[in-house]
Parts: C-alpha cells; structure tokens; sequence
C-alpha cells in the first residue's frame, strides 16, 4: 500500500488532496501545526522532528501544503516566514531523498514580480517582490537542490474547503450593499480540487519538474467578485478600484503582483492533461457549498 506523508493536511489543499485519494486505498500520514483525530502534530521548520518522523513511517510521497500563506503578516514576520515557507520545504526534501520518496511542493505565483504582458511560463525567471513571495521562491530553490525526486506546482488565487476569497465575498455580501475590490490585478482562480486532481494524476509518474498550476482563463478580482455573486444571485454592488486605491485605504497591506497569469506550458508539453476552466471550476466549488 502506497505511503503519502502530507503535511498542513487540515488546509485548503491538503483536505482536497485527502479527499482527491479516498478510494485508493493509500495509506495517509496527516500531519499539521496541530495534533488532532488521526493527525500528528509536525512543525516542519524543525530538521530533527522531519527526519524522525520520516524515518519512522518511511513515506513513497511528501506532498507538501504548509505554507505562511499570510502575505502582509509575511512582511512583518520574515524570519517566521522564511522557516515556513523555505526552510520547511528544505527539511522535508533532505528526508524525502534519504527514504527514496517523491517530494511535491506547492509554490505560488508570487514567485514572479507581475508586470509581464503575457501569461508567465515555468521558464521565466522569478524575481518576487514580496515577503511571502521571495520566502516561496527560496523553498523553491532547496527543493530542487535537496529533493532528488521533485515536482514544484506553482498555483494562484488558490480556494477550497478552508478560509478563502470566495467565502470572505459571500459572507460580505450578507452585510454590505457595496464593496471595493481591486480590479488592476489579473490572474487565474483556481480550485483547490482542480489541483489535488492534477497532483494526483501526475504524482505516480516520474515526470518530475516545476509545473505551472492553474485553472484555464483569467481574470481580475472585481470581475471575479461580481461573477461570484452573479452565480449565487447576490445583489451587492462591486465597486472597482485600483491597486493604488486600495493601498490608500489599507496601507498596511503588501504589495502584490498587477500581472500574475501562469501558462500551464510544461503540463501542455508533456502530458495531455488538462485543468478546467475556472469558470466552471467556480461553478463546482459553489454547488458543493449549497450542499
């Protein structure tokens, strides 16, 4: 029976993945900050208690979903940040190659600084312009220096079983008649189930690399609020504003990348795979929400 060690399983992605894997029949080792029912508790920014636990349950496959997703905390807390969100992937690949497993890590379009004109492909170079995106591009790095079997998926606008935009907009929506939403920023949501999905079918294989992952189509928050809203028959009005704008009114927030489309260009090259469109992604998330 296949081993899968996940780490932050109690997040957006790691309840997608344990429910993505639930009829075949592997063998899960759920770890996260906090110990709970059938959970161990793991701090992965500890190289010690990694390799312990690795050692002792020998894992086929580490995917990891801990992560300080926080992007303004990330600001204020670098070194905190930074021990999540690289020196964890670091630790997690040292024991991964010392048992032989595949190591799979989820980075983010913040790796990239967003002032591009066409969607970005897994040949561009990084250059991060925040907290939270260079600490993603450092775990990027040692997992690819450490990992000796690695697949990198870079995602964006990630929402799933957990807190999310789409949730923060509907729960507004129950108590505002208008809201201002950044419109200058372009990029591509994407459910967390469409990536599990994605993990799934490429983690079995040996086509190891960095892979861009992200829902077909693209568009800007406001746009995407009103879509949410139109889908769920809110009549909360969408006010556009810019990145500027909203600076103005919320100056403790970080910067974030104006241009962050992501071109699935290694999955189109070397696989037939395809992920859905975030239309009709959304379409599912919300009809899951009803249920």
């Amino acid at each position: 029976m296949k081993k899968i060690l996940v780490t932050g399983c109690n997040g957006q992605l790691g309840r997608a993945i344990r429910k993505e894997y639930e009829n075949d029949g592997v063998e899960f080792i759920n770890t996260d900050v906090v110990e709970g029912d059938g959970v161990v508790s793991l701090d992965i920014t500890d190289v010690d208690a990694v390799l312990k636990l690795v050692r002792e349950t020998r894992p086929d496959v580490i995917i990891n979903c801990a992560a300080h997703t926080n992007v303004d905390k990330c600001e204020e807390q670098w070194d905190l940040a930074y021990k999540i969100n690289a020196l964890g992937p670091r630790n997690l690949s040292i024991a991964a190659t010392e048992v032989g497993a595949k190591m799979i890590h989820v980075s983010t379009d913040y790796v990239f600084e967003g002032n591009g004109t066409r969607p970005y492909t897994e040949f561009d170079e990084p250059h991060p312009i925040s907290a939270y995106g260079k600490t993603k591009w450092e775990g990027e790095k040692f997992v690819k220096e450490f990992a000796a079997k690695h697949f990198i998926f870079r995602t964006a606008w990630l929402y799933g079983d957990g807190k999310n935009f789409v949730k923060t907009m509907l729960a507004l929506s129950e108590t505002h008649d208008e809201l201002n939403v950044v419109c200058d920023q372009v990029g591509s949501p994407t459910s967390a189930v469409e990536l599990a999905k994605l993990i799934h079918h490429l983690e079995p294989t040996e086509n190891y690399g960095t892979f861009h992952a992200t829902c077909e189509g693209d568009t800007n928050w406001a746009d995407f609020t009103e879509e949410i809203f139109r889908k769920t028959g809110k009549t909360t009005k969408v006010n556009h504003v810019t990145s500027k704008q909203y600076k103005e009114m919320n100056p403790a927030s970080a910067d974030r990348p104006a241009y962050s489309i992501l071109e699935d260009y290694m999955l189109k090259l070397t696989s037939d795979y395809r992920m859905a469109d975030w239309h009709d992604a959304l379409d599912v998330y919300l009809k899951g929400l009803e249920g």
